[in-house]
C-alpha cells in the first residue's frame, strides 16, 4: 500500500511518538468544460483514484515541517505558523502554508506546527490538480486535527482562496469542488455560478478514461491562465452594457452571437465565444450521458478541443499531437485537453479492445513529432479526501 510507504518515511524522519494520521485526497480530471468555471458556467469533472498522500502529527510548539516524497532534493523544510504571508516565488509548501493561512482568515486560527510527510501519484504540472489535491489534503488534515467544523464544500472555497490569494493564482472552483466532493464512479455537473451541483453516473460500458500526459511542464501563474481571465473579464464588461448578465455563462449561443459585436476587441470576442459555446457543449454532454448516448459525448469533447485551440488558444503543440493522433484511432470515442492547457494532459475515451492500440500509436506519432514521450494512465473515477488510518 502506497500510504505505509509513506508512514514509513514520516517515522523515519520525524519518530513514531504521539498521534499520527494518514490521509488522501484525489486529483480530478475534467471531462469537459474547460475555462467556463471563472466565466459562471458549468463544468463536469471527477475525483481520480490517483491523488496525494499525508501523513501528519501535530506538534506542541509553532513550528512547521513539511517534506514531500516527489522533491526528496529539497529535504524538510521548516518554517512557523507565525507571521505566514502569501509569496509568490516559493516552493511547494506555500499550498499547505496557503490552506493554514486562509484557514486563520476564516476564523479558524492554526495555533500550533505540525509535521507532514507528502506523496502524490499524480504527475506533476500534468494538468490534474496536484495543487489543488495539496490544498484539499491539507484543509481534510487541519480539520481532522483541530476539531475545525467544515464541510467537505467548506475545504473546496477554502483551498480555492488560498490558491487565489496566498499563491496569486485566480483559479476558478472547480479543481478544489472535484476533488473535495468526488464521489467513486461519478462526475460532478457543477454550476460554478451557483454551486448547484448533481452527480452524474459515468457508465462507460466497454470503454475507459485513458489520461495523456504530455510531460511538458507547466506553471498555473505564469501561464497565460491570469491573462485568459482578463481578456473574458473584459469581454463581460463590455457585452454587459447592451444585455443584463452576470456572467458569460448566463448567455445562449444566440443571444452571444446577437450581441458579440459589442466585444469591440477580436481576441476577446473569441475568447467570450469559447466560454459561452464550451458552457452550452458542457449541459448538451450531461445530457447525452443521461441518455446513454456516448457517441454524442465524445463528438462534443472533439469540439471543445477545437474551441480551445482556435478560440481561447491554450492548446499548444504538444497537446493538439496527442489529441489530433488520438482521433486518428479506431475505437477512440472523443479526445479533448484537460486542465488550464500550455502543457499538462488530455482525456479520451477509448472503447476497451482499442486501449493498447491507442497507446501504442499515439505514443508512437508524439515521441516522433515532439521528441520525448508521453505517458498514459487508464484511470478510475474514486472519492473524495479521507482518513485511511
Amino acid at each position: 500500500m502506497i500510504w505505509e510507504t509513506v508512514l514509513a518515511k514520516f517515522r523515519e524522519l520525524f519518530g513514531d511518538e504521539g498521534e499520527i494520521g494518514v490521509y488522501f485526497a484525489p486529483g480530478r480530471v475534467n471531462l469537459i468544460g474547460e475555462h467556463t468555471d471563472y466565466n459562471g458556467g458549468h463544468v463536469f469533472p471527477c475525483a481520480l483514484t490517483i491523488g496525494t498522500y499525508g501523513v501528519a502529527r501535530k506538534r506542541e510548539d509553532k513550528k512547521l515541517r513539511f517534506y514531500s516524497m516527489n522533491f526528496e532534493e529539497l529535504g524538510v523544510i521548516e518554517s512557523s505558523v507565525e507571521g505566514l504571508k502569501p509569496e509568490k516565488e516559493a516552493d511547494w509548501t506555500n499550498y499547505p502554508k496557503g490552506v493554514i493561512w486562509a484557514f486563520g482568515e476564516k476564523g479558524m486560527k492554526v495555533d500550533c506546527g505540525m509535521d507532514l510527510v507528502l506523496f502524490g501519484n499524480i504527475p506533476n504540472g500534468s494538468g490534474l490538480s496536484s495543487s489543488a489535491s495539496v490544498e484539499v489534503l491539507t484543509g481534510a488534515i487541519l480539520r481532522d486535527m483541530f476539531g475545525f467544523e467544515v464541510t467537505n464544500q467548506d475545504l473546496a472555497l477554502i483551498g480555492q482562496y488560498s490558491e487565489n490569494k496566498f499563491n496569486g493564482v485566480n483559479c476558478g472552483i472547480m479543481d478544489q469542488f472535484a476533488i473535495a466532493m468526488g464521489k467513486a464512479g461519478h462526475a460532478i455537473f457543477l454550476d460554478t455560478a451557483t454551486l448547484k451541483y448533481e452527480y452524474a453516473p459515468i457508465k462507460l460500458e466497454n470503454a475507459k478514461i485513458v489520461i495523456s500526459c504530455s510531460n511538458k511542464k507547466r506553471g498555473l501563474g505564469d501561464s497565460k491562465y491570469n491573462e485568459r481571465r482578463s481578456e473574458c473579464e473584459s469581454a463581460l464588461a463590455q457585452i454587459k452594457e447592451v444585455i443584463e448578465i452576470n456572467a458569460l455563462g448566463d448567455l445562449t449561443e444566440e443571444q452571444f452571437e446577437e450581441h458579440k459585436d459589442a466585444i469591440k476587441d477580436e481576441v476577446c470576442r473569441r475568447r467570450a465565444k469559447h466560454a459561452v459555446y464550451e458552457n452550452q457543449r458542457t449541459v448538451k454532454a450531461v445530457e447525452a450521458l443521461k441518455n446513454n448516448d456516448i457517441a454524442l459525448f465524445g463528438e462534443l469533447m472533439n469540439a471543445s478541443h477545437v474551441s480551445l485551440r482556435d478560440d481561447y488558444e491554450v492548446t499548444g503543440i504538444e497537446l493538439d499531437t496527442l489529441v489530433e493522433e488520438a482521433w486518428k484511432v479506431d475505437g477512440v470515442i472523443g479526445s479533448r485537453m484537460t486542465g488550464a492547457g500550455f502543457g499538462g494532459c488530455t482525456v479520451s475515451i477509448v472503447k476497451d479492445e482499442a486501449v493498447d492500440n491507442f497507446i501504442e500509436k499515439v505514443s508512437a506519432a508524439y515521441k516522433e513529432k515532439i521528441g520525448y514521450a508521453a505517458d498514459f494512465y487508464v484511470v478510475e473515477i474514486g472519492d473524495g479526501p479521507v482518513k485511511l488510518a
